[in-house]
């Protein structure tokens, strides 16, 4: 056979007229944005914040008032503030369960500095510099001895708290200033807590470095895969150290907000509050084993658990059951992709 006929063979043939086609099957993979949208955990969240706000409206005759809307967003806000560095620390693929022993040695911190006489801006300042330093003592611990975070912050849980009884003890610090009270007591205007206005712009920031910045992407990138991000330049160490600080100096603000609205310092100050922050957390979409979540989802998490703990109080329901319903709602949030994904293999 010579190199022509050779040619003509090897050439493939158009498909004959008579020959039916086989139907290419091209996958709808580019949804539009507003589809995406649509169909996320956002906004699922956001349904179920409508219809608690309107079941609340009903069950109880004081629910629709803008002086007790206002004193429901107190149920949040503290918290919130934590939830957005533990949001990050969380995507990143580490946690902090010393978040309510920080505000607890944060306020006492704050008080020992209070009964010395020093001003409101020297006890913001200490409060602020205590959660730093505890942040930095946990991401230390972390990041340069590769101690895992959450035995670590276990750890801490204990020892910060237990600082604080053994200053304490069963007494309490008070006689804070009048003006400290503005934090935690103060509005902006109208019925606007300052609480809730730094609430907002704590959000705008934290929504802008995770979604918008480099910062944001090496976040995603290490909570994904470490060792890859390591490999690609980040500088997994200080990423991480960075998120712990943050958390730790929210815990700090924390503690300024929480003292002032109670106006007194306790060692048992904030007892339970890294499980509602965890759950918030976890409620706004961001997966316990890192690498995905948004900032909008743990904000519209944290309107929903306050107006759910803000209802139930309204119907004189006992604190205990709020903890049960907390604690059972973290574990459903956590199970339910797993056991969804299931479900649908299962088909």
């Amino acid at each position: 056979m010579s190199l022509a006929e050779t040619r003509m063979t090897a050439t493939p043939q158009p498909d004959r007229p008579d020959q039916p086609r086989t139907p290419r099957h091209i996958p709808d993979q580019l949804r539009s944005p507003l589809d995406r949208r649509l169909k996320s955990w956002e906004s699922l969240l956001l349904l179920v914040a409508l219809a608690v706000f309107v079941l609340n409206s009903f069950a109880s005759p004081y629910f629709l008032n803008a002086w007790n809307l206002s004193d429901a967003t107190f149920n949040f806000t503290e918290k919130a503030m934590i939830a957005f560095a533990m949001a990050l620390l969380i995507i990143a693929g580490e946690i902090d369960l010393s978040v309510a022993s920080i505000i607890a040695l944060s306020s006492t911190a704050m008080g020992l500095v209070m009964q010395a006489g020093y001003p409101t801006p020297v006890i913001v300042a200490t409060g602020l510099g205590s959660g730093l330093l505890c942040g930095a003592f946990n991401g230390v611990l972390v990041t340069r001895l590769g101690l895992p975070s959450i035995v670590v912050t276990i750890g801490t849980m204990s020892l910060f708290r237990g600082l604080s009884y053994i200053i304490l003890g069963d007494g309490a610090f008070r006689g804070y200033p009048a003006d400290f009270a503005w934090f935690g007591q103060g509005y902006a205007f109208w019925v606007i807590s300052v609480e809730f206005v730094i609430f907002a712009l704590l959000a705008v920031v934290y929504a802008v470095v995770l979604h918008k910045t480099n910062f944001g992407r090496a976040v995603y990138a290490v909570g994904n895969n470490p060792t890859a991000a390591l490999f690609s330049g980040i500088r997994v160490a200080r990423v991480k150290m960075t998120l712990f600080l943050l958390t730790g100096l929210m815990s700090g603000l924390a503690s300024v907000c929480l003292t002032s609205r109670l106006g007194s310092t306790r060692p048992s100050i904030a007892t339970g509050m890294e499980l509602e922050v965890v759950t918030m957390v976890v409620l706004g979409g961001v997966s316990i084993l890192g690498g995905s979540g948004s900032i909008p989802g743990v904000v519209i998490a944290a309107f929903l658990m306050g107006l759910v703990t803000f209802g139930l109080g309204l119907l004189n329901v006992p604190g205990i059951v709020m903890s049960i319903f907390i604690g059972l709602l973290l574990i459903g949030v956590i199970a339910l992709p797993r056991l969804w994904s299931r479900l649908r293999g299962a088909r």
